[in-house]
């Protein structure tokens, strides 16, 4: 079993930088727990509200747990790190925030969703609308070579705020290191995310994260790369079928935007949820895919699991009524 370290819960810091003094020396082949805020850094409670959204302080944004330091890590190779173990802490937030999202213009008022995971696996809209949990790390990345600060956003070829909701436990990520040690650092818990995170959040919240690190030497990345366990990337939801809603367009952007509205709408008039609350549903569950891309228009379709209502939605109950 590899040595485990503790990281420091009171050590973050918020852009990387090539000068940045490690927080933690480790070698190759140990582990690292941390215990990391989440992406508002605890400015959003479980008592929080919508009203308090127009209080949040976006210098606060995105603590960083880090740097750390891996021994023999040098420019030109590659960074291995081993998803072991993300716990969830019982709860999380998704807000819609002004001038963010895919659909900024149609959701300009903030909105906040407080989700509580009542059974360690699911949180729950309501009585028959339930997200399976499948939690990460949304930030993870190493320090460029490259003078001054770095922020989150946008990610980069040496990583950063990449949302990518598959590296869950038993992923494993490869990141290009760019400096010596790497200067590694992570956050930005997610407890869930659909491909997209639509209206600019997932199920946010704190996370414990257990992460093992290595070191492929001479091994240059033009990129991230991820290599997942074997088996399903959405085991929770794979039998019970998807519905997706497509946008068509020249444009990937204007067919993504057209994509997440008609979804959206579906949301409403097969479910009956109000629209802020089918955006957010969409952020956190569903994934975007692109469909088409060989023709002058772009196809970019929304796959909802069908898997996360506890009920038939009207098109089913409709259907059933003709046979009748």
């Amino acid at each position: 079993m590899s040595k485990l370290h503790l990281f420091p819960t009171d050590r973050i810091h918020r852009t990387w930088n090539k000068d940045n003094e490690p927080v933690m020396n480790i070698a190759p082949g140990e582990t690292v727990f941390y215990e990391t805020r989440d992406a508002a850094d605890n400015q959003i409670t479980p008592s929080s509200t919508s009203a308090d959204l127009a209080d949040l302080d976006w210098a606060g944004f995105y603590p960083l747990a880090g740097p750390l330091f891996v021994d023999g890590a040098e420019p030109g190779d590659t960074l291995v790190i081993d998803v072991l173990d993300v716990q969830h802490r019982g709860w999380g937030w998704t807000a819609i925030l002004p001038d963010l999202g895919v659909l900024p213009d149609e959701f300009p008022d903030p909105h906040l969703r407080i989700w509580e995971v009542h059974d360690g696996e699911y949180a729950y809209m309501n009585d028959f609308i339930r997200v399976p949990i499948a939690p990460f790390a949304g930030t993870m990345g190493v320090a460029g070579a490259v003078e001054g600060d770095l922020e989150p956003m946008p990610p980069r070829h040496i990583g950063g705020n990449m949302d990518c909701r598959h590296i869950t436990a038993g992923t494993t990520l490869y990141l290009p290191v760019q400096v010596p040690g790497g200067l590694f650092s992570i956050g930005d818990g997610h407890l869930a995310q659909g491909d997209g995170e639509v209206c600019v959040s997932a199920i946010e919240g704190p996370l414990g994260i257990s992460c093992r690190f290595d070191v492929i030497k001479g091994e240059s990345l033009a990129g991230p790369e991820i290599e997942t366990a074997r088996g399903s990337l959405t085991r929770h939801v794979d039998y019970g079928g998807f519905f997706a809603t497509m946008g068509v367009a020249d444009d990937l952007m204007v067919a993504t935007r057209e994509a997440v509205r008609n979804m959206v709408d579906r949301l409403g008039s097969l479910y009956g949820l109000e629209r802020e609350d089918a955006y957010v549903l969409a952020s956190v569950a569903a994934d975007l895919k692109i469909t088409e891309v060989v023709d002058p228009n772009w196809i970019v379709s929304l796959y909802m699991p069908k898997a996360v209502f506890l009920r038939e939605d009207g098109r089913r109950e409709r259907l059933s009524g003709m046979g009748s």
